[in-house]
């Protein structure tokens, strides 16, 4: 295999969660571009048509499923859907994610759990329900995020526990998968992108967290599907059980 081959995923299925916006769409877009056909999940089925027809345009089959991975049942229907149509899962990207931003003094119960519900909870129904049907050579990529390392002035306890979390899950499956089951299951820690979570930040707030970033500015979601794309790839064929940090070295900074 030539190296630029590794890169690609031709005919393969790849699920992505969180596919009705933002860092969602751009996976999607990638993968599909690298030759694999999408299964494509979120709350939000209008959104998801949307997405499906990025992906058709590449030439690739698209299947959307109404899911909110907090809901078991949900991860379920979307994995038996899947297999379904297409006979297989290669990879799972678990993207599906929300954010807020409560001092912990005064974030509700509501509030806490429904951030760990989905973010970290949501991951694991997915990995779980993937991996029962995952065969040797498959990829699960969790997307979780630099909060899960580092702090960055917003009270964000809900995010950052469920993102640390996520994190934890991914070493751990990886221990119990690869030498078993030959699933490889890595991390992504994205630090700042233009994204809808992005655009709820309080005024000026980017501009006081801008001077950590080595590179200087917010990356481009491409720059974040790329890594996605080595991760879920077989140009990652022997990396598992780690976090890849994506944040233009805010954690050095």
């Amino acid at each position: 295999m030539r190296i630029l081959d590794r890169f690609r995923l031709e005919d393969r299925v790849v699920v992505v969660t969180g596919a009705s916006s933002g860092l969602g769409v751009v996976f999607a877009q990638a993968f599909a571009e690298a030759g694999a056909h999408l299964a494509l999940a979120a709350r939000r089925a209008d959104r998801l048509a949307d997405t499906a027809r990025l992906v058709r345009t590449q030439g690739r089959r698209a299947l959307t499923v109404t899911t909110d991975v907090a809901v078991q049942a949900d991860c379920q229907a979307l994995v038996d859907a899947t297999m379904a149509e297409f006979g297989r899962i290669d990879v799972l990207v678990n993207n599906a994610g929300i954010g807020t931003a409560h001092p912990a003094t005064r974030e509700t119960t509501e509030q806490f759990t429904r951030v760990i519900d989905i973010n970290l909870n949501g991951s694991y129904w997915m990995a779980q329900a993937c991996g029962r049907v995952m065969l040797p050579g498959s990829s699960i990529v969790n997307v979780s995020s630099v909060l899960g390392l580092t702090t960055l002035g917003l009270p964000q306890a809900a995010y950052a526990a469920s993102k640390a979390g996520l994190i934890g899950l991914t070493r751990d499956l990886a221990a119990q998968w690869t030498p078993r089951k030959g699933i490889r299951v890595n991390a992504l820690a994205p630090g700042f992108f233009m994204t809808e979570m992005t655009d709820e930040y309080p005024p000026g707030y980017l501009d006081t967290q801008l001077p950590r970033v080595l590179l200087g500015r917010v990356g481009d979601p491409t720059e974040l599907a790329a890594a996605a794309l080595f991760l879920a790839s077989d140009a990652a064929s022997y990396v598992t059980g780690i976090v890849l940090p994506v944040e233009g070295g805010l954690l050095t900074g």
